[in-house]
């Protein structure tokens, strides 16, 4: 099954340990820190064995305590990114704070907080944090982060007008170029293909294989193909519906074509034995 730790967060897989849940009701995940409160949003299913190997066992529904203490660690958080907020303006220091993570009962420390934040270059910031220990009376974590994990900690909606890859699914960042783009036919203008985060579109990288398998079956485009709407010639591709567009000849109507209605066209010899 798979949780969010977050409304709209990063989904996390987790085997369910026969444990029967519902989409929206509250478990207990394990963590590097202890059991966390996280919320169903995937309910269980079978998949096939070795799909998903080494998942961490759910521990069960959360209690009523589990619940309270998760509501008061989000209001401290709340407050907590208030107080840092207001520290960094009166130290005049040139950071944005992205996010903020608190733990109640850390390995190390009794009460630990840690900042998460952008700068366009190192930051001194020792003063600040005596003076968010001193007012949050607990041990300050400063985590300097890029534009791409700041982008997945605060979240937003892409391009195609869904939740951002790289908050929801994705769990690592992977190398993209601009030849993805190319090899997808979309424009070569870095600033036509860049995602929320002023890099290149993450989606461009995954989805990339899929075009590969589709331009090694698809007739090439200015082929002669066979069509249920008549002989013609192929003018584009459309990987995403698995089809090609066709100028039909004679009547010179443009059809979308499924892949596997297409069928390449005989060509036809002069009586030289020439094209």
């Amino acid at each position: 099954m798979a949780v969010t730790f977050e409304k709209h967060g990063q989904l996390h897989y987790v085997d369910p340990a026969g444990h029967r849940v519902s989409v929206g009701d509250f478990v207990m995940v394990p963590t590097d820190e202890g059991p966390e409160v996280a919320q169903c949003i995937w309910a269980p299913e079978g998949v096939v064995q070795g799909d998903f190997g080494g998942l961490p066992a759910c521990l069960g529904l959360a209690t009523e305590a589990d619940l309270a203490r998760d509501r008061e660690n989000r209001k401290f958080r709340s407050q907590a990114r208030i107080v840092v907020n207001r520290l960094v303006r009166e130290h005049d220091l040139p950071m944005k704070v992205i996010g903020l993570d608190y733990l109640d009962r850390s390995k190390e420390f009794d009460r630990e907080v840690i900042v998460y934040f952008t700068a366009p270059h190192r930051v001194d910031f020792r003063q600040l944090v005596r003076d968010l220990a001193k007012a949050l009376q607990a041990r300050i974590d400063l985590r300097q982060i890029g534009a791409r994990d700041a982008t997945r900690v605060t979240g937003g909606i892409g391009n195609c007008g869904r939740d951002l890859c790289c908050s929801t699914h994705l769990s690592r960042f992977e190398p993209v170029s601009m030849r993805l783009a190319k090899d997808q036919d979309l424009p070569s203008n870095p600033l036509r293909v860049q995602g929320a985060c002023g890099r290149l579109m993450c989606c461009l990288k995954y989805e990339h294989p899929l075009y590969q398998d589709f331009l090694k079956k698809a007739p090439k485009i200015g082929s002669r193909v066979k069509t249920p709407d008549g002989e013609g010639k192929v003018i584009g591709h459309s990987v995403p519906s698995d089809s090609v567009v066709v100028r039909v000849d004679g009547t010179g109507e443009v059809t979308r074509c499924p892949q596997a209605d297409v069928c390449p066209a005989r060509r036809a010899f002069d009586s030289r034995g020439r094209d």
